[in-house]
């Protein structure tokens, strides 16, 4: 993926009060970061936050932290979270591999996959992120009944994730081909600014819920 890059944008993350630069030193303590021991929810690849600011702002009572591995995304959502009145919600800039030197076992409840890169090339499927290569990583750090939540407009994506939930003996509790006309499912939802992209050219959104069980 190449993006554009946005001079300065290092400097601002940095200098940042609600991005955690340091965040191996805080692996097994984030209850402390927060100084509540909420549970914690993480969405990987955030993009520009409009997700996980909708849902911090409407659950109070759970932590939030976006990651996002490039500079010139998240700067986006840093220079838009003056304006979030919460305190349950500071993002991370790493790339999604290292996540178990990041947080311990059992120390977050539920992973957000929204609209991730498809790494459409055949040798590229470990980096996709619902590869049973991130589902092992995502295990190592989930509660033993903790959530993984996808979404994806990508169908070629959507099915081999649907395979790798299984292959990695994850329990699939739901999933669908077609969310915004899926009554049960689309409860709640809160779209990304790809969502609304891609479903305003009616391309269905796809979407599955699986739980770690083992």
């Amino acid at each position: 993926m190449r993006l554009k890059n946005v001079p300065g944008s290092d400097e601002v993350i940095k200098s940042s009060q609600y991005v955690i630069n340091d965040p191996q030193n805080h692996k097994g303590k984030w209850s402390k970061v927060f100084r509540n021991s909420n549970p914690i929810h993480i969405e990987v690849g955030m993009g520009k936050g409009r997700f996980i600011s909708e849902s911090a702002k409407l659950n109070p009572k759970i932590n939030y932290i976006g990651i996002e591995r490039y500079s010139s995304v998240l700067v986006r959502a840093v220079e838009k979270r003056e304006d979030i009145d919460t305190n349950n919600l500071l993002y991370i800039r790493m790339d999604a591999e290292l996540l178990p030197e990041i947080f311990a076992k059992d120390e977050v409840e539920k992973i957000y996959l929204n609209f991730s890169d498809p790494w459409p090339k055949d040798r590229h499927a470990k980096r996709r992120l619902t590869s049973t290569q991130f589902l092992e990583r995502y295990k190592q750090i989930l509660k033993k009944d903790g959530l993984l939540e996808f979404k994806s407009d990508n169908a070629d994506l959507f099915q081999f994730s649907l395979e790798q939930v299984q292959l990695a003996e994850w329990v699939l509790l739901k999933h669908t081909f077609d969310l915004h006309n899926d009554v049960e499912m689309s409860k709640g939802n809160i779209m990304t600014e790809y969502e609304e992209k891609f479903s305003s050219k009616c391309n269905p959104i796809h979407k599955l819920i699986a739980k770690r069980n083992i």
